[in-house]
């Protein structure tokens, strides 16, 4: 059966950039994603065939199915929220909702996935392909809710990713341009945990410490230790974080404060990692026992690293070769930052890539900043890469893979 993705794809790429835009105008954060949930149920409906439902897991996620027949069952996931921050672009079409910015490339991934729906939709009237293919609009993939969750787990807990035999997603990656992906098989991205702790003195009279304990002066040999952990604990062969961001103690120039509040991220790729890391936290912060202070310390446990199934990442390599010969394909991580579709690649295989989407300008635009931009030639390179991907599971072009993980092999929070 032959198809041509690239040529729709084309004949797609000025709605792809229109739907980009209308997007990016009106960001909303995560858990209210309302107008864009709704733009989304509209695009979706206009499919023929397609099953839309709302407010499964969450109240502003959207699901559209498309089915036929008995084949495999897989899924393509795109993220819909956006972040708080003031945009500083020039474009006509920057966000209309001051503080509000897709600066992480979410406007890209939601008209992505918008587009290789359509494209499915068209394959199920015109051919006789069989199996189902879902597509998953998720909310909140930036920030938690009052339960420390995200979008993903309440997706998975609702069921959504239930009988999925492999699920894709791409994100948005400026340091490189357009003609570059990556595709990296394993851990690609970090266990994300965040620390919460207060070191407790006695406090006392500044003009005379030596009559207590004093919490500041036990914070030096804390922050050391802490630094230390990665650097003298952690083999250099495993990747590893520990960064302080916030440290909070002290009311007035001659009170010395009976505690001192310090918070920060620890970041890691594999369990192993990720558990050694808690272990040595708790003991750099013990040091202070031996300067009569005592400690709390809270660690709550965030996303899992990204776990990019091998079989899938195989399918998505071919397929990129096959569509865009001259694509320069780099297997490498794709840092230490964390991403919540993890969670979804624990319960079913599935993979990621980075798309390059940067201008050739040389002018860095990093996500999670002001100026975050995309070259929106990337666009149609990226749905016809997942759409071609989907057919070929359920044309029998690729072998479905195998579960790599239970959920027993996550790191217990």
């Amino acid at each position: 059966m032959e198809i041509d993705i690239l040529s729709r794809v084309n004949q797609l790429s000025e709605q792809l950039v229109l739907w980009r835009r209308q997007l990016h105008e009106n960001p909303e954060l995560s858990f209210e994603e309302y107008e864009t949930s709704n733009f989304v149920y509209e695009q979706l409906s206009k499919i023929e065939g397609m099953k839309v439902e709302k407010g499964i897991g969450v109240e502003t996620a959207v699901i559209g199915t498309l089915t036929r027949g008995i084949g495999p069952t897989v899924a393509i996931r795109a993220d819909i929220d956006a972040l708080p921050i003031v945009e500083q672009t020039t474009h006509s079409f920057r966000s209309r909702n001051n503080g509000v910015m897709h600066a992480c490339g979410h406007d890209a991934h939601t008209s992505i996935g918008i587009a290789v729906a359509t494209l499915m939709g068209e394959l199920f009237v015109k051919t006789t392909i069989q199996g189902t293919v879902k597509f998953i609009f998720q909310p909140a993939e930036e920030n938690t809710d009052a339960n420390g969750k995200t979008g993903s787990p309440y997706l998975i807990e609702a069921g959504v990713l239930k009988d999925i035999d492999a699920i894709v997603a791409l994100h948005m990656n400026p340091e490189r341009e357009v003609g570059t992906v990556f595709i990296h098989d394993g851990y690609s991205m970090a266990n994300v945990d965040v620390f919460q702790a207060t070191i407790h003195g006695s406090g006392g009279h500044g003009a005379y410490p030596h009559l207590g304990t004093d919490p500041i002066w036990m914070l030096g040999p804390v922050l050391q230790a802490l630094h230390g952990i990665v650097a003298r604990n952690i083999s250099p062969l495993d990747a590893a974080v520990i960064s302080v961001g916030e440290v909070k103690g002290g009311s007035a120039s001659n009170i010395i404060p009976t505690e001192v509040f310090l918070q920060g991220t620890m970041r890691s790729y594999t369990p192993t990692v990720r558990s050694s890391l808690e272990q040595k936290l708790d003991k750099a912060f013990s040091i202070v026992e031996a300067f009569g202070g005592t400690y709390e310390l809270k660690i709550t446990h965030g996303e899992p690293a990204l776990y990019n199934h091998p079989e899938v990442n195989a399918v998505l390599k071919n397929t990129t070769q096959e569509l865009y010969p001259l694509m320069k394909i780099e297997e490498v991580p794709f840092g230490l930052g964390g991403e919540d579709f993890s969670h979804m690649t624990y319960e079913a295989p599935g993979s990621m890539i980075f798309l390059g989407c940067a201008y050739p300008d040389g002018v860095k635009r990093d996500l999670h900043t002001p100026i975050f931009d995309i070259d929106e030639r990337c666009l149609p390179i990226g749905a016809a890469i997942l759409t071609q991907t989907l057919l070929n599971y359920l044309l029998g072009n690729a072998k479905l893979p195998e579960k790599r993980f239970k959920k027993e092999n996550l790191f217990a929070s």
